[in-house]
């Protein structure tokens, strides 16, 4: 009996303010919903949103993470939509390419400040 109320302590020893913290999916949405709300500020816009995502994320790695996976998906439907919309993959490719500069246009600063967000975190 003792041993099982040791382990269940164990177990809830996160205090309220780690609790938030290292979650990939809750620093994604953050990072975009901040950017989406701080478009109107062309790059200190963007490395507040990453900023605040890194600090959600709790790691540089996590942080890393949060910001490239949701550009990685765009890119990557910018390119599928592009081919089954032209009906052809080399038109698509070409369109993929330049939405591609426009998603690391927005995503360098989005990782400069995840970078340092994580760091603080």
């Amino acid at each position: 009996m003792a041993d099982q109320i040791q382990d269940r302590s164990a177990t809830q020893a996160a205090t309220p303010a780690d609790r938030g913290k290292g979650r990939l999916g809750s620093a994604m949405i953050w990072m975009l919903v901040l950017s989406l709300f701080l478009f109107w500020l062309p790059v200190l816009g963007m490395f507040i949103a990453g900023l605040v995502g890194g600090r959600k994320a709790g790691s540089v790695g996590t942080a890393i993470g949060a910001a490239l996976l949701p550009a990685a998906i765009v890119a990557g439907v910018m390119f599928l939509a592009a081919s089954f919309l032209t009906g052809l993959p080399l038109l698509g490719v070409i369109a993929g390419l330049g939405a591609g500069v426009f998603v690391v246009a927005n995503v360098v600063p989005l990782v400069a400040g995840a970078v340092v967000g994580g760091i603080l975190a």
